[in-house]
């Protein structure tokens, strides 16, 4: 098994990596993919925290939602983290504060005084589209999913805590599906093509680096530098 350009030019698959808040550089990227009736637009999660703009994040998230092309919405380890604050199905709750839970709620005009009525200040619109995020997305020979998988483990047998947290025992090691994993959560200098294994995503927007997308159809990179009013293009190998 490797990697592959997909056969269709029509029908184009994206993957974005993790935006951790970061709307203004959102904005950009999506206006250079252009998204159109066909395409498939696959999010790998973390779109909220410690950046400044978890809320426009997610209205533009919405808007994509509502336009031509299909978006496909993974959860990451930080919306997992603010649901189980709010109260919701998830894990690690508590420390969903000091991993940039503060940044989030101050861009809903959340001030400490009203954290824990959190959950009534965030829109409808919003909570539904958090408590909707899927773990895992199967394009052949695609699987996209926010961390990684286990190695040595069925996909029917994974835990959802490998899904959004696993880093160094999936990132350093083959595995044995048949796919290839399509993955963030761990940022990167320059995104990591390991074929026929794993490609990694999160090129550390929030700390100064990009937001990357890759577009599997044609084999581009697509990255827009923390800052920039511009996307910058590039072949990328895939296999």
């Amino acid at each position: 098994m490797a990697p592959r350009k997909l056969a269709t030019r029509d029908h184009r698959l994206f993957a974005i990596g993790d935006i951790h808040g970061c709307a203004d550089e959102l904005a950009v990227l999506l206006k250079a993919l252009a998204p159109r009736r066909g395409d498939t637009i696959v999010f790998v999660g973390d779109y909220i925290d410690r950046g400044p703009d978890s809320l426009g994040v997610i209205e533009l998230l919405l808007e994509l939602q509502a336009g031509a092309a299909k978006a496909v919405f993974l959860k990451g380890n930080h919306e997992d983290m603010m649901l189980n604050f709010m109260g919701f199905p998830g894990h690690y709750g508590e420390a969903f504060l000091f991993n940039g839970g503060i940044q989030t709620l101050a861009s809903y005009g959340i001030v400490e005084d009203a954290v824990p009525q959190a959950c009534q200040s965030i829109p409808a619109s919003h909570l539904e589209f958090l408590k909707a995020l899927a773990n895992s997305y199967r394009q052949p020979p695609y699987l996209f999913v926010h961390a990684g998988i286990r190695p040595g483990v069925a996909f029917a047998d994974q835990e959802v805590e490998d899904l959004l947290w696993i880093r160094h025992e999936f990132i350093f090691c083959p595995h044995q599906l048949d796919v290839t994993v399509v993955f963030g959560h761990t940022p990167m200098r320059s995104v990591m093509v390991d074929p026929p294994y794993k490609v990694g995503i999160d090129t550390g927007l929030v700390y100064g680096g990009n937001l990357s997308c890759v577009e599997f159809t044609e084999g581009v990179l697509y990255q827009v530098g923390r800052g920039n009013r511009s996307a910058k293009t590039c072949a990328i190998t895939l296999g």
